[in-house]
């Protein structure tokens, strides 16, 4: 075994489909070799989620271990304008690997606010020439390259550490009527900006961080694109899948994972590395679920709704982890998780404690890695909604506390049946699909879960208090 602190890298794909992976989806009318020999290499989970249906949110959860709703951000998504959503002093999985000597870098998609410098109260009024004030770089990572947010939203520009790579000399727009699947909103444009290229350009630029950080322990985190919109599979990648762009460009994805596995292996660091795959939340309608569905792929899986939604659609995302120096090859994990829990796993996996204001949320992983675990692992989950609706995951429980999908899939808040009830409870055991509210025939187990949510709202933190 390496003497070496292992590597870690960690993809984060953009509203992709847990039915997405075909290791993960009997009948998926995809084929994703890369995935599926990462998932034979290691660790596939099969009961994996995000902390939100959206993505923001998740990325805050990702990184600080704490849920998202703590955050000053109820509801929705952040744009490329917006402030910062760490708290200052806050730790992260970055700043707690720095500080024990890794060298860290964030390639990609950041959503999670920025300070722009700005020539008036106007968000939009940035002055590009200046630095970002607060960004990556203020939050653990000693180097950043990438776009401010989602693919779809402006500013579109790249960002290296705290400056923009090229000051903005058009502005440019794709109208869904263009393009129902390749379109972004009007905004000022880099010289060097190409949304058809940035996916490929993110990929390349992370290839070159491995090559420069191979002969030290490092932490990269490399939040794709893809497959959000804008859907632009480059041209080795169009018609590829057989069903539609969506399915084209998740092709893309496996592929670009594949890169990364093959220059670990190049490099002779594939056994040291933690590489781990996931999603944000789940897959976008932008997609065309019924599109899809005439091929007879269900991104989805088995499960309801889609992004944003309380759904399971909405958050039980695809988890892969392979670290072939400690993780068994073939390893299923049908434990139930999430990705608050990359800081606990980190913390313990290098023996560092986590002060009493940090991952409040975080639960260890390494033990399930490692098929070392007392189950359960999690006393329970709490999920969210694009529209601040939460559930409560304990065992084969989960209760909802909305009528509807609190996100995009019917029936969206506002429009429920008439006489539905104001809440549901779903026995997943019986009903993965979620499809018999059988909340009036459990009080007790909803009074327990209503219970327990408050306890870990009034609480700030759902885990044990570390103990002095």
């Amino acid at each position: 075994m390496s003497k070496q602190k292992p590597n870690l890298i960690y993809i984060l794909a953009d509203d992709m489909g847990y039915g997405d992976i075909s290791y993960l989806n009997e009948q998926s009318k995809l084929f994703t070799p890369n995935l599926d020999r990462m998932a034979r290499q290691g660790a596939a989970f099969t009961d994996g989620h995000s902390s939100s249906a959206v993505c923001t949110p998740s990325r805050y959860s990702i990184l600080t271990g704490r849920y998202n709703w703590r955050s000053a951000l109820k509801q929705g998504v952040l744009n490329g304008y917006s402030k910062p959503l760490i708290e200052n002093g806050r730790m992260t999985v970055a700043s707690l690997l720095q500080a024990e000597g890794y060298r860290t870098a964030c390639i990609g998609k950041w959503h999670l606010g920025l300070e722009w410098q700005t020539g008036s109260d106007d968000p939009t009024d940035v002055d590009f020439a200046k630095p970002i004030l607060d960004g990556p770089l203020q939050h653990g990572f000693d180097y950043y390259y990438g776009i401010s947010a989602s693919l779809d939203m402006p500013p579109y520009v790249y960002i290296e550490n705290s400056r923009v790579t090229a000051q903005p000399d058009r502005e440019t727009v794709s109208t869904r009527e263009e393009k129902p699947m390749g379109w972004w909103r009007k905004g000022p444009t880099g010289a060097d900006f190409r949304h058809d290229e940035v996916l490929s350009n993110l990929t390349a630029k992370t290839l070159e961080k491995i090559d420069e950080y191979a002969d030290r322990s490092f932490f990269l985190y490399f939040p794709i694109t893809a497959p959000h919109t804008p859907i632009l599979p480059s041209e080795p990648f169009a018609g590829k899948s057989g069903t539609n762009l969506y399915g084209d460009f998740v092709l893309m994805v496996d592929d670009l994972v594949g890169q990364i596995m093959r220059k670990l292996e190049d490099k002779g660091i594939a056994e040291q590395t933690i590489l781990i795959f996931t999603s944000d939340n789940g897959c976008s309608n932008q997609a065309n679920f019924p599109e899809l569905a005439s091929f007879g792929h269900n991104p989805s899986y088995v499960f309801r709704g889609h992004k944003a939604d309380i759904y399971e659609g909405g958050h039980r995302i695809p988890l892969l982890v392979q670290w072939p120096e400690r993780i068994k090859a073939g390893t299923i994990v049908d434990e139930p998780v999430c990705l608050t829990d990359l800081l606990a796993t980190v913390a313990d996996l290098l023996d560092v404690p986590l002060p009493e204001d940090a991952g409040e949320d975080s639960v260890s992983n390494l033990g399930v890695w490692l098929g070392q675990f007392a189950s359960p692992l999690r006393e329970a989950t709490v999920h969210h909604s694009i529209n601040g609706s939460f559930s409560i995951r304990q065992g084969q429980w989960k209760l909802e506390l909305c009528p509807g999908s609190g996100g995009w899939s019917y029936p969206k808040p506002g429009e429920e049946p008439e006489g539905s009830l104001p809440i549901q409870l779903y026995d997943l055991s019986a009903d993965i699909g979620e499809r018999e509210n059988v909340a009036l025939a459990h009080p007790q187990i909803v009074k327990q879960l209503e219970q327990l949510l408050e306890q870990y709202v009034q609480s700030g933190r759902s885990t044990p208090r570390v103990r002095s």
